[in-house]
């Protein structure tokens, strides 16, 4: 097996192992140490696949930051509403859509509501430096943007925590998004 591929998956067997014990005994509960041995591992495997604790529920962090800047398309408020309804349809998990059990562990969690903060964040400030624009019209413009992206995951994350079903979900943010956009669009719509 090329080592590339065991790297991968033992990194995702420790994500695994890990996301059942959160939702079993609570985040805060739950050691890195109990993972290591669960998961079979060493702790200092643990903590090279994954620097924070926090990271073991967020496992897709480099890939949640980087969403929005990834989007492209002309107008820019267009293409962000075009993505966000198109993730919608299909209940991506980089909109708010996770299992009940996970998404009650996390609301239930200030640490991972901290995290979440930050992963906004570190969101809002990559699509920032993505966006060709001057400095202070693109830091702007992102924080509208993921402002409205933001608004929208923790929506989508509650209703799913409080027992809502994904197409129910659906159906009820999906208006609230097209308020949204268009809030957004008579701000913004003249961006290209």
């Amino acid at each position: 097996m090329k080592r590339g591929l065991k790297k991968q998956r033992t990194r995702q067997a420790i994500s695994d192992v890990a996301t059942r014990l959160f939702i079993e005994h609570g985040f805060e509960a739950v050691t890195i140490a109990r993972i290591a041995d669960v998961a079979q591992v060493a702790k200092m495997t643990v903590t090279n696949h994954f620097a924070r604790k926090e990271d073991l529920v967020f496992d897709v962090h480099e890939e949640f930051v980087a969403s929005l800047a990834a989007i492209r398309g002309r107008p820019l408020v267009l293409a962000h509403r075009h993505a966000w309804f198109d993730g919608l349809a299909r209940g991506d998990a980089l909109l708010g859509f996770a299992g009940p059990e996970f998404a009650r562990m996390v609301v239930a969690s200030p640490t991972l509501l901290a995290r979440l903060r930050e992963l906004h964040e570190e969101r809002e400030k990559a699509l920032a430096e993505s966006l060709d624009l001057p400095p202070d019209t693109a830091r702007a413009a992102a924080v509208q943007i993921a402002g409205v992206h933001r608004a929208l995951f923790d929506e989508v994350l509650h209703r799913i925590a409080a027992g809502a079903a994904d197409e129910q979900v659906r159906q009820e943010v999906g208006p609230l998004g097209v308020r949204m956009f268009e809030l957004l669009e008579a701000g913004l719509g003249v961006l290209g």
